[in-house]
């Protein structure tokens, strides 16, 4: 369960990054992957219009959590 929830962490992370980028700048490396809630999920969003950049950020967080989560349940 620990590394499902790391892998689970990391992707979310390196997609809240990349999609900041994406957002900012184009994203070439991977994008069509990495950016799939930044080019689909959030435009689809009303609520997140103008905010795209803060919503990515946020899954960044997110991704954080979960690693921080599953490292303090594995030392436990």
């Amino acid at each position: 369960m620990r590394s499902a929830t790391q892998l689970v962490g990391f992707v979310l992370l390196v997609m809240g990054v990349s999609g900041t980028i994406d957002r900012l700048a184009y994203q070439p490396i991977m994008g069509s992957v990495l950016n799939v809630l930044n080019r689909q999920v959030f435009p689809r969003v009303d609520v997140l219009q103008g905010y795209e950049v803060f919503a990515n950020l946020s899954v960044a967080v997110l991704g954080v959590v979960l690693l921080v989560a599953a490292e303090r349940s594995s030392s436990a």
